[in-house]
């Protein structure tokens, strides 16, 4: 009896659970389609399929036959549509529109003979690229009456004018959408819109954001939204047209700028309530929707009929779901590619609208997610051919949404881009979608964007991180604490999308394409970091990068490097061209070497620090734990799971962790930073041997390491973190502004007048505006870099195993680029990014924020040869770029000004044997600013600036005798050197006395001659003490032999008091 009260009409509970409960709570006004209890009071297969279509209650009769896919496609047919397709569909009022020949609309596109500059579609339909100065172009269709609109998702950030504009409206070279009358354009880059004459209006865009243009022609206004967030009405009382004529979309664009326009082809982003798309959506649309509806409430039951099995297990289940599944679930599927098939132009439509959301509701935006029901609909999908096109366009509306999603702090940790990523890494498991993924001829460009991240703009800062604090701030102490929860959930939400981005890279690297000709895993990788190197090349390189490290290799094929193709070609060298190497030192037979050598072979035998030693270096080493636990506030970055030496770390990469554990790889990869499930192969660090060249063997081993070497060495550039030089400009303002703004409360407690006052106090609100911007952006911004305000409050946007992935990076490109240097030929070759990404993976760790390990120990443990190279290779010849050898003498210039980083250098037997002679050997018009940094910091101390008890303790007491030796023994160098340091240092002197002339010639004084001034003086100050040091070091240059040196200096000496002395102003100089 008891088993007879759980029984509702031979269905299980789980379906009663659906059919009498919480849908009917939550969706009264439809309870009609609900069926009832018999009188027996159970509930009928009929009725369980009324709730599946939505249909009225006992409308449909008894079945004659057990529900088969027939039955389902006959319901469909006689009942479904009749109930909800024909009575929903409607016929919206789009009178006010038509082509040039008066035409309804069908596709709307751009019109060619409008096209001014070189405008091209780079993707279909509508992803544009400007390839000249400025180019312009409008659209197909006009309107002259009703409420219209387009999207513009922005590809760049750059100056680009959206709107609206009239035939009569002329494109040139200089001008274009707004530049005219009847032309109407917003442009976020300059944050103006204009209209002949620009006017403030709107928000700054970033890349990845939806520009919604809108135009009302029965209010005669036109306004612009941004993400859906209206910008205000730009321009109102716009003039009245008529059928003959009317308003095109229109845009104009600078070179460079790329961006997709949405005529309605694709459903909107974010549609504004009353506003139509100029291209009507496809028919079939409304039917595709109400099956996929039907669908989702069929894995309703199913999850709920799981649910209640949890719940009641020892309960007795009668009819399994199962029985009506397959046949229902195949019928609606069936259902819904008929409908597509009779309008194949549709399926595009409905996959970027429709199927996506039902996609993302069926998986869960948030955790957990539904992995089975997702399995299930995917199982049916992929038995109908038509599907295949249909994924390829849900993964393209996909890698979309992932560009143009924005964090949300109350969505965090699962915000942004994370749950279009979770989808995609699990569906790609599948290898029949990843192979149709890979045939796609979109791959790269869907991958690009799974990969990027969009950028806040200030007002979205605002809204994210609405309190602000630094130390030393007259702000709210409360604000301190929201500051500090706002970092930690928005760290949460960058961490996790981190984690998929590490996914998919390694989903990809262990994709093997079925073709012909043997592949091996990471060619596919491979290939995408190739082409993206040729799409970027030449360009900004403050790129949001990619998030995958995977670097480190047992051995290197030489003929990367050296073989021709079209590739490679294109790619720059450290020698020059490739096509100039081959005229100049042509290659013949050394495609048959693979290069092998062994790790730390080029450091100092004391020193050594690889994998096999007992000490070993930071990307493997949990010295960070320690160290996070030494911290004022741990809880933050201590690892998770630190548990001494050779256990499993949550934050480990697994790409680096092979030889540091005594453990099994897998036992470390099992606990990768990751949500997923499923596992993972092994990617494990092996250090390489003894430095050899080996013969090629056979084909297919070399094969084996070209595939494997290659797509770990292009993966470097995925891992460059070059935003840290963004975030660099923001933290060097935020000191500025800082110190402004604390100099300008000083100045206001002296109590000046009355109008003195109110010029500091417009002054004050302009620099706190200018500190609160720089916070915000400092703390956000994708870098590692260290702020002003601690590290507490740093959005931590590289995840520990990204670190040490870099970590590995920079042990492997320096310890190949010196094994290769040894190799005149082969040198010359290696691609300038080498060089690149190992300059900046290494500072970007070194400002890393939290530590990734204490300074002290960042080149002890493994980057010891990174100094042996930049002192190096700094001035050497074969390096054709002197913006590469500047690249290399900035670093030097940089690490010397810290006294742990000086002392790597001063135990560094390279160093310490060529830095003395090659700088003074690059001292020339050039490089003299960095030498001449670089000797002074060698040299802190000498003369006025010595310390008052003696040496100066930040002085190297080492590079002064190396220097002084240098000079001595070689005196033709010296000499030179000399010669140039006089002619510098009088250049800066006399160019410094015409901006003081200047200076004090007029009444007022720009901003950039103060600038001008002071950074002149400095330099001139600098030179000087350096003359100072070869003085008090050299005497023997001055006062024997010829007598030129010592003429120059006393000239120099009294041109320097002349002018100072001399001044109009004897307080002119705080001397």
């Amino acid at each position: 009896m008891a088993e007879d009260g759980l029984r509702i009409g031979g269905l299980s509970s789980g379906l009663a659970v659906i059919l009498n409960g919480e849908d009917g709570k939550e969706n009264s006004s439809r309870s009609h389609f609900v069926s009832c209890c018999d009188d027996l009071g159970h509930q009928s297969v009929e009725r369980t399929l009324e709730y599946v279509f939505a249909l009225p209650n006992k409308s449909l009769g008894p079945l004659v036959s057990s529900v088969d896919r027939n039955v389902v496609r006959s319901i469909l047919k006689n009942e479904f549509l009749k109930y909800h397709v024909n009575s929903e569909a409607s016929v919206s009022n789009r009178d006010g529109i038509a082509m040039d020949n008066g035409s309804v609309p069908q596709i709307v596109g751009l019109e060619e003979v409008s096209i001014c500059g070189d405008i091209r579609i780079v993707k279909s339909p509508l992803l544009l690229e400007s390839f000249a100065m400025f180019s312009s172009a409008r659209a197909n269709v006009r309107v002259w009456k009703g409420k219209w609109m387009y999207e513009v998702t922005l590809e760049t950030s750059g100056i680009q004018q959206l709107g609206w504009a009239t035939v009569t409206c002329p494109f040139t070279d200089h001008k274009g959408v707004g530049d005219a009358d009847d032309s109407y354009a917003f442009d976020g880059r300059r944050v103006k819109k204009w209209n002949k004459e620009a006017e403030i209006y709107g928000q700054p865009w970033v890349a990845g954001d939806i520009i919604g243009c809108c135009i009302d022609l029965d209010c005669n206004e036109i306004s612009f939204y941004r993400n859906g967030v209206s910008l205000g009405v730009a321009f109102s009382g716009i003039r009245q047209l008529g059928p003959g004529s009317g308003y095109y979309p229109a845009i104009s664009l600078s070179q460079g700028e790329r961006c997709k326009l949405n005529f309605g082809a694709h459903p909107f982003r974010y549609p504004i309530n009353g506003y139509l798309p100029l291209q009507e959506p496809p028919s079939v649309n409304a039917c595709a929707a109400q099956l996929l509806h039907c669908l989702s409430r069929l894995l309703g039951m199913e999850r709920a009929e799981r649910s209640s099995v949890e719940k009641s297990r020892s309960l007795k289940r009668f009819v399994s779901l199962e029985e009506i599944f397959y046949p229902v679930s195949h019928g609606i599927c069936e259902e819904f590619f008929s409908v597509l098939e009779a309008d194949m132009g549709s399926i595009e439509y409905v996959s970027w609208g429709i199927l996506l959301s039902f996609m993302m509701e069926v998986f869960g935006v948030q955790v957990p997610h539904d992995y089975s029901s997702l399995d299930r609909v995917v199982d049916v999908f992929l038995q109908y051919q038509d599907s295949h096109v249909m994924f390829e366009h849900l993964l393209n509306a996909l890698s979309c949404g992932c560009k143009t999603a924005s964090i949300v702090l109350t969505e965090c940790p699962y915000s942004g881009s994370y749950p279009y990523l979770a989808l995609v890494c699990h569906i790609l498991r599948r290898e029949e979608l990843m192979v149709l993924w890979w045939k796609s001829s979109d791959f790269e460009f869907i991958f690009e964007g799974f990969l990027s991240r969009k950028s806040p703009n200030r007002q979205d800062l605002q809204c994210m991180m609405p309190s602000v604090w630094w130390p030393g701030s007259c702000e709210d102490v409360s604000y301190e604490s929201s500051m500090m929860l706002t970092t930690t959930a928005l760290s949460e939400g960058v961490n996790k999308i981190e984690e998929k981005h590490r996914e998919l890279c390694l989903l990809v690297m262990q994709f093997i394409p079925p073709i012909s000709s043997l592949q091996f895993p990471g060619s596919v990788f491979r290939t995408f970091i190739q082409n993206i190197l040729l799409k970027n090349r030449g360009a900004d390189r403050n790129m949001p990068p990619p998030g995958v490290s995977k670097v480190v290799n047992k051995a290197f094929p030489v003929d990367l490097f050296l073989k021709n193709d079209p590739h490679r070609a294109d790619i720059s060298r450290l020698g020059g061209s490739f096509s100039h190497l081959l005229k100049s030192h042509p290659v013949y037979d050394q495609e048959a070497e693979v290069i092998r050598w062994e790790e730390g072979c080029m450091d100092d035998e004391e020193t050594r620090v690889t994998h096999l030693t007992e000490q070993k270096p930071c990307c493997c080493s949990n010295y960070d734990a320690d160290f996070s636990r030494s911290l004022k506030y741990p809880i933050r970055y201590a690892a998770k799971g630190s548990r001494g030496h050779c256990s499993p770390n949550p934050e480990r990469s697994a790409q680096v962790a092979a030889e540091c554990s005594a453990g099994n790889l897998n036992d470390d990869i099992a606990d990768k930073p990751s949500t997923s499930d499923q596992s993972e192969s092994e990617f494990g660090y092996h250090p390489v041997r003894h430095m050899r060249i080996v013969p090629r063997e056979s084909n297919t081993s070399t094969t084996t390491l070209r595939e494997e070497g290659a797509s770990r060495c292009f993966a470097v550039v995925v891992s460059r973190s070059v935003n840290a030089i963004m975030a660099s400009n923001y933290m060097s303002h935020q000191s500025q502004s800082i110190s402004l703004l604390e100099e300008t409360d000083k100045q206001i407690r002296e109590r000046p007048c009355s109008e003195q006052l109110k010029r500091l106090k417009e002054a004050r609100n302009n620099y706190r505006g200018d500190v609160i911007d720089c916070v915000r952006h400092c703390t956000c911004i994708p870098h590692l870099t260290r702020s002003a305000f601690g590290r507490r409050y740093r959005v931590s946007l590289f995840s520990r195993w990204k670190q040490r992935g870099m970590y590995a990076a920079c042990m492997w490109i320096v310890q190949l680029l010196l094994v290769l240097s040894k190799m005149d030929l082969v040198f010359i070759y290696i691609p300038e990014f080498y060089l690149e990404a190992l300059v900046d993976c290494f500072h970007v760790l070194r400002k890393s924020d939290p530590p990734f390990v204490p300074s002290a120990i960042f080149i002890k443990q493994g980057l010891a040869s990174f100094v042996t190279f930049v002192v190096t290779h700094f001035n050497d010849p074969r390096i054709s770029s002197a913006d590469l050898r500047d690249l290399l003498l900035q670093s030097i210039s940089v690490l010397v000004q810290y006294k742990e980083y000086l002392s790597a250098f001063e135990n560094n037997e390279a160093a310490t044997l060529r830095m003395p002679k090659a700088l003074l050997s690059a001292f020339d018009n050039r490089s003299w600013i960095p030498v001449t940094n670089i000797l002074l910091r060698l040299c802190k101390g000498y003369g006025f600036g010595s310390s008052k008890h003696g040496e100066s303790s930040s002085s190297s007491v080492v590079f002064q005798r190396l220097l002084r030796e240098a000079c001595i023994n070689d005196e033709g160098l010296f000499s030179a050197f000399l010669n140039r340091l006089f002619n510098t240092l009088s250049w800066t002197m006399t160019e410094f006395s015409v901006s003081v002339r200047e200076m004090q010639e007029k009444y007022q004084v720009s901003d950039f001659q103060q600038r001008k001034c002071c950074v002149i003086f400095d330099l001139s100050c600098n030179l000087a003490r350096v003359l100072e040091f070869c003085t008090l070091e050299i005497p023997q240059a001055f006062l024997s032999g010829s007598d030129t040196n010592l003429r120059r200096l006393t000239e120099l000496i009294v041109f320097i008091l002349n002018h100072i002395t001399s001044a109009a102003d004897t307080e002119f100089f705080d001397l």
